[in-house]
């Protein structure tokens, strides 16, 4: 595996097999800024954008560089909950996030390490060096480079959501040009039809991608393994039936939740990308934000 050649807090990947990231304070300062993943908004013919939100109200540079101090000297546990202690206030940093994912990671948690770098994902999909460390650690956890779901998921996980709207947006324009062509050149029509009818079939082949894309992140609701050994259920309860182990890091998909007991203990059904299904306690995982829904 080649060694990433950019990433958030200058981090890197040295050597083949072997994780590295060390942040700089000076680059990582100059990409602190919040970066919102806000809502999404689709249409078929506009395309917005999301915009950036403004750097947060409070000083954090002060905070920020004393946990790079601390990832610099080793204490990498410590680092990782100064890292935390600012979510509060710069959520929206994927520079925060994949710094934390670092700190996560050298402290030997690949599960929170993962989390925190899918969140980096979400606000920065296209940085090469947070998918490279998300493929890193995922063939440590699964043997496996790609994200977790059949075949047709990962294919429109390509493309972000504004990627496929505008890819619908091009292609509805592309065959509406035709459609026009044709009524203002009459002589073209029988030349243009191949084409019309190609340019048609596309755009709705695109606007069934973008659909399909927009169903499956507005009903994911995602989580990753963080304990050594996640224990597996039949039910919600310590005396159910032990049914897997879920290890360190496994992506999983919650179905469901409930508290149980007197201490009211909180338990996610979960199901891992083999479609193996079970409860387990919710502090043996942490839930992933889904900006698209509430």
């Amino acid at each position: 595996m080649r060694a990433a050649s950019h990433v958030m807090g200058s981090g890197s990947l040295k050597g083949e097999g072997t994780l590295n990231p060390e942040p700089s304070t000076d680059s990582v300062r100059s990409r602190f800024k919040v970066q919102g993943s806000g809502f999404k908004v689709l249409g078929l013919l506009f395309f917005l954008a999301t915009l950036p939100c403004t750097a947060p109200a409070a000083d954090l540079s002060g905070p920020f560089d004393a946990a790079n101090k601390l990832y610099e000297q080793g204490r990498f546990a410590e680092a990782a909950a100064a890292y935390d202690k600012l979510l509060p206030e710069a959520a929206g940093s994927a520079a925060l996030w994949f710094n934390l994912g670092n700190a996560h990671y050298k402290a030997g948690q690949n599960g929170r390490a993962l989390a925190a770098w899918r969140q980096a994902e979400g606000l920065a999909p296209r940085d090469a060096g947070v998918r490279f460390n998300l493929a890193f650690v995922r063939k440590r956890v699964t043997g496996a480079e790609s994200a977790p779901g059949p075949f047709w998921q990962r294919a429109l996980r390509t493309l972000t959501l504004n990627e496929w709207t505008v890819m619908v947006a091009v292609g509805l324009w592309l065959w509406c040009g035709l459609l026009a062509l044709r009524e203002f050149r009459p002589a073209l029509r029988r030349t243009l039809s191949g084409y019309t009818a190609t340019a048609g079939a596309g755009a709705l082949l695109l606007a069934a991608c973008l659909t399909g894309a927009a169903a499956t992140q507005w009903s994911a609701r995602p989580a990753v393994v963080v304990a050594p050994e996640a224990i597996v259920r039949s039910g919600p309860l310590d005396e159910a039936k032990t049914l897997h182990q879920f290890r360190d890091g496994t992506e999983v998909q919650v179905l469901d939740a409930k508290s149980v007991g007197s201490q009211a203990a909180e338990w996610l059904q979960i199901q891992d990308a083999a479609g193996r299904t079970g409860w387990a306690k919710a502090d043996q995982l942490v839930r992933l934000k889904n900006p698209f829904r509430r």
